[in-house]
């Protein structure tokens, strides 16, 4: 599966999937959608990426180690329900404020952080995978 056209429009179809998990990702709060649909798109593109034009190439587009990534995702996610804690609510407890004129809030933090995890996780998944089958 490595044609002209295949190579070509990777790049392109990529970023198209990429801005649509973030919009899933963003809408998640009123609509269907969320973290976890939103970090299953954005693994999907990393594969279809690495598929196109290599391991090598997407770990350099992707600029961090997906486990990394992954690992600071499972880390927003704690720390979103933990900003509840000190204010003697249960972890996990919605919070929302405004930030500069922006509305923002815990369960916004707690998807982003999803989204890291699940990208994460399958971008490593599919690379690895990519890789082993290189060999």
């Amino acid at each position: 599966m490595n044609t002209l056209i295949f190579r070509t429009m990777a790049p392109l179809i990529t970023v198209v999937m990429v801005v649509f998990s973030v919009f899933v990702l963003l809408r998640g709060h009123n609509e269907p959608g969320g973290g976890f649909i939103g970090g299953l798109i954005a693994g999907a593109a990393m594969a279809l990426y690495s598929l196109a034009l290599g391991t090598d190439v997407a770990r350099r587009a992707l600029r961090i180690d997906p486990v990394t990534l992954a690992a600071v995702g499972l880390g927003v996610s704690v720390l979103s329900g933990m900003v509840s804690l000190p204010l003697q609510l249960p972890f996990l407890t919605g919070l929302w404020g405004k930030l500069m004129g922006a509305d923002i809030s815990t369960p916004l933090f707690f998807d982003i952080g999803v989204y890291l995890v699940v990208a994460g996780t399958l971008s490593a998944l599919a690379l690895g995978l990519e890789e082993e089958g290189d060999q």
